[in-house]
């Protein structure tokens, strides 16, 4: 049966969809309230990104294991509603003159806080909805509407920045929260009892969960891929912002028009992961979709101002493009092979690798740009990314073809320090 007649799964996909607009109006809102209204330095900016994703570093692998013991579906609830609380007093302290960067700095941590909550539960949630042989089609299509809110959202952010201002813009993200908890309560299917070893302590789940990633032989060599790239990927984009509007002198609206047109790459990539990754195989498609997610921002600091926004164009493209494939290609394997009791606790620990160098990166970003400048932080970043596909090269995803049938893998055992 096609997800599309599965009416909980389309409920989940409602909810993220809808959310996923809100928060690309968001990721382009906040930072510009920190440059257009508060005068913020490029540092300042860095430091906002950084505290957005720092909670991963802090709560992802107790995330896990928490994920892991209570019902998914109310933590996304939960979280969702608090996430819209938290955005909407931006709009609030602006109307009465009293927003603040610090303000800024706290609501980007508590955000991020109960983001890295829902999307360990999301992840984990998804296997209880659809069927194994069907995870491919329902990350596909997931990741299809969360790359079309790549495309839309950056224009409309643009345009409301625009029209209303960056703070009055962050509203549109609350609201969009506000919905998706309301699509997330309609959804039906009741979630199996996990089993759970009575008295288990909180620090022995965890260390399970990393056990689990660290022995597992596709998720394993993929860490150091991901820590590299993300790593790179964030010095570089920490301060793209800035420079875009410093040293390009482009508006809002030609930011979120540039970064619109880009994501197409994203929505491409979504539509045709699946078949890709059927063509060429699964790990080759992961090898050569990673090899591209790094050469092209080379492009970023040799654009010239006249022509900035279609070379842009076309680097977000060819990025988005492999990233997307990547996820989907790489999530649903990894899901497939992974027992649901430990869902929660592997998306957390692959996560923490993931996400929680995003921090790092953005620091050593906004500091770099202090130390040698905007332009020269743009280079270390690209060149950093560029390289960073290597360890893959050697792995044992060159020889995996297709995503196993029966789920679960015999792992090699590692140790957890």
């Amino acid at each position: 049966m096609s997800l599309w007649r599965n009416g909980d799964f389309l409920r989940l996909w409602s909810a993220q969809t809808i959310s996923q607009f809100g928060t690309q109006v968001t990721i382009l809102a906040l930072p510009l309230a920190a440059i257009l209204v508060l005068d913020a330095s490029a540092f300042e900016v860095a430091v906002l990104t950084a505290l957005e994703w720092l909670p991963w570093l802090l709560f992802g692998l107790p995330a896990g294991a928490w994920v892991d013991r209570l019902p998914r579906r109310t933590m996304l609830i939960v979280t969702d509603l608090a996430r819209a609380a938290a955005l909407l007093s931006v709009p609030l302290a602006y109307a009465f003159d009293a927003l603040t960067l610090w303000q800024l700095f706290g609501v980007g941590f508590l955000t991020g806080t109960l983001t890295v909550f829902f999307d360990v539960a999301y992840v984990a949630y998804l296997p209880s909805l659809v069927e194994r042989r069907q995870l491919g089609e329902g990350n596909a299509k997931l990741e299809t509407s969360r790359s079309a809110a790549y495309v839309g959202g950056p224009g409309l952010g643009g345009v409301l920045v625009q029209l209303v201002g960056a703070p009055a813009a962050v509203l549109a993200d609350a609201v969009s929260y506000v919905v998706s908890a309301l699509f997330l309560g309609a959804i039906r299917k009741g979630e199996e009892r996990r089993p759970r070893v009575e008295g288990a302590r909180l620090r022995t789940e965890v260390v399970e969960g990393i056990r689990f990633v660290l022995s597992h032989p596709y998720m394993r060599p993929s860490i150091p891929f991901v820590a590299a790239s993300n790593f790179f990927y964030n010095v570089l984009f920490a301060v793209f912002l800035v420079y875009a509007v410093r040293s390009l002198e482009l508006d809002p609206a030609a930011i979120g028009l540039t970064l619109m047109l880009g994501n197409v790459g994203l929505v491409l990539g979504a539509v045709t992961a699946t078949r890709v990754g059927a063509w060429l195989g699964v790990g080759p498609t992961i090898i050569v979709c990673a090899s591209l997610l790094g050469w092209p921002s080379l492009f970023i600091p040799l654009a010239p101002a006249e022509y900035a926004v279609p070379i842009l164009v076309a680097v977000f493209a060819v990025l988005g493009y492999a990233g997307m494939v990547f996820n989907v290609v790489g999530i649903s394997l990894f899901q497939a092979t992974t027992p649901d009791r430990l869902q929660g606790r592997a998306t957390a620990s692959r996560r923490l690798v993931n996400f929680g160098v995003v921090p790092i990166g953005a620091l050593t970003g906004g500091l770099l740009s202090k130390w040698v400048g905007l332009e020269e932080t743009l280079w270390i970043g690209a060149v950093g990314a560029t390289v960073a596909f290597v360890p893959l090269l050697f792995s044992p995803l060159r020889s995996v073809r297709e995503v196993p049938e029966d789920g679960e893998l015999e792992a090699t055992p590692a140790p957890v320090a």
